[in-house]
């Protein structure tokens, strides 16, 4: 009677060859949801969730809606996956920026000059604020705007006033939320008198006389 058992190789070489088909798979499928993430961003940023529709994500990205169905359940599962990858950009940032050895009033300026130019470059950062912006209108909770940037300042400008940077008569948790409230409210204005455009310059001002105002006398 013949012997029907594969060889060894044979079964690893099949083993292989299936892992093959299905690592490609699902690295498209990443490629796929990230593109037409960014193809929701461009439009949330541009004309607002309101009238923004699966249809019109579909069309950027030359897919059907039953493609773009097949990766976010509806609008509002993209709209909060669009903040959220806005959110999981700023703890990178603030690794990158702790990785330069600066003083601590130098991380602040740092970390809110990336920020700035990020608001003024990333399609992402500019469709998740807009989406908060007009939370009202989307069904499902997004995740919280701005205490996430207070819980990140407060530590720092504790750290600068021990340093002795920063007036020792002034509350650093009170401080992070006057620097959040004057940042996000300035990139608001930057954006709705110049599309942006001059928000670095606008951020410069704001910086200049924040730090001055924050120096001991």
């Amino acid at each position: 009677m013949k012997n029907t058992t594969h060889p060894a190789i044979t079964r690893t070489a099949r083993t292989a060859t299936v892992e093959q088909l299905v690592e490609p798979k699902q690295e498209r499928a990443v490629r796929t949801r990230a593109h037409i993430l960014k193809a929701a961003a461009e439009l949330f940023a541009d004309q607002g969730y309101q009238r923004t529709s699966i249809a019109d994500v579909a069309k950027r990205v030359g897919m059907t809606k039953g493609a773009v169905y097949f990766h976010f359940k509806d609008k509002d599962d993209i709209a909060i996956a669009v903040v959220e990858a806005n959110y999981q950009r700023w703890p990178a940032l603030l690794d990158e920026v702790k990785d330069l050895d600066l003083d601590p009033l130098g991380m602040i300026g740092e970390l809110l000059d990336r920020t700035a130019r990020a608001f003024r470059d990333d399609i992402v950062v500019q469709a998740a604020t807009r989406l908060q912006a007009e939370r009202s209108l989307i069904k499902t909770s997004l995740p919280q705007p701005y205490q996430g940037w207070i819980d990140r300042l407060t530590p720092l400008l504790t750290q600068a006033q021990e340093a002795g940077q920063v007036r020792a008569d002034v509350a650093p948790d009170a401080l992070a939320r006057v620097l959040v409230s004057t940042f996000f409210g300035m990139q608001h204005v930057s954006d709705v008198l110049h599309g942006r455009a001059d928000l670095s310059e606008r951020w410069a001002e704001v910086r200049a006389f924040a730090l001055y105002a924050l120096a001991p006398h």
